[in-house]
């Protein structure tokens, strides 16, 4: 059991070495990789921006046909249920197709609804419009058209509703997406474990002949005689003819 152990640290010291006599193809791997992944994040990846509106929801009195409630703005659970059904009419057919309307965008109501996400801030009657697009100007119009819509067509469908903005949407000056330094640490970590794999996989498979401790432990035969290579200094650069002598008498 001790032997096992033993051959297995030996093994790994065996890596470990292998690993710091090619430490300028890491290095290189790494070099590669990040350059390739900051390069990809940099200029073939479209950005995107995402602006902003919130609104605020209050109502005092409501009526869904024939039914009538009331609420409260200390009741939060129903504040949250009546703001996820204003969401809902938000990405209605009906509204969207009036944002595209009013907007003249060139998208269909599929395109529009996948670039649009809205959401309750923390959980309170305020609600927020985030339009994503790779136009920062464009993102801005759609949000706050929709701002400028929306009271409208919750009025038509949910009487005794009141909607008012809180925020209009701005411009953004950065993009969210991509993260350059996301993308430059992946390129950093897959040189790095890309090379190390290489180095640990052509370790494992090399069969040749290293050492005198090679050749005990792999194949526990006794060494007859080791004749050094010239202008060789180096431990494990020997021309092991005693051995191939002794392997083939056996």
């Amino acid at each position: 059991m001790e032997k096992d152990q033993d051959v297995i640290e030996i093994d790994l010291l065996a890596i470990a070495r292998a690993i710091w006599r090619k430490i300028w193809l890491v290095i290189a791997m790494v070099i590669i990789g990040t350059v390739i992944m900051f390069s990809y994040a940099k200029f073939l990846i479209v950005p995107l921006y995402e602006s902003r509106a919130m609104m605020y929801v209050n109502n005092s009195s409501l009526s869904l046909g024939n039914t009538s409630f009331s609420i409260s703005s200390g009741e939060l659970s129903a504040a949250q249920s009546l703001v996820e059904t204003y969401i809902v009419i938000l990405k209605s057919r009906l509204t969207l197709n009036a944002v595209i309307e009013k907007a003249d965008l060139p998208y269909t109501y599929e395109q529009l609804k996948n670039m649009i996400t809205a959401s309750a801030v923390n959980a309170t009657e305020v609600f927020e419009i985030v339009v994503t697009d790779k136009d920062p100007v464009e993102a801005e119009l759609i949000a706050n058209t929709i701002a400028e819509i929306l009271p409208q067509k919750i009025a038509g469908i949910v009487e005794g509703s009141s909607v008012k903005i809180v925020d209009y949407a701005v411009v953004p000056a950065y993009p969210v997406s991509p993260s350059v330094t996301k993308y430059t640490a992946i390129g950093f970590l897959m040189g790095g474990v890309i090379s190390v794999g290489i180095i640990v996989v052509m370790e494992l498979f090399n069969k040749s002949i290293r050492d005198e401790d090679y050749l005990l432990q792999t194949y526990d035969l006794p060494i007859l005689a080791v004749v050094p290579v010239m202008g060789q200094t180096e431990k494990g650069h020997h021309s092991y003819q005693g051995y191939q002598e002794n392997k083939g008498r056996s």
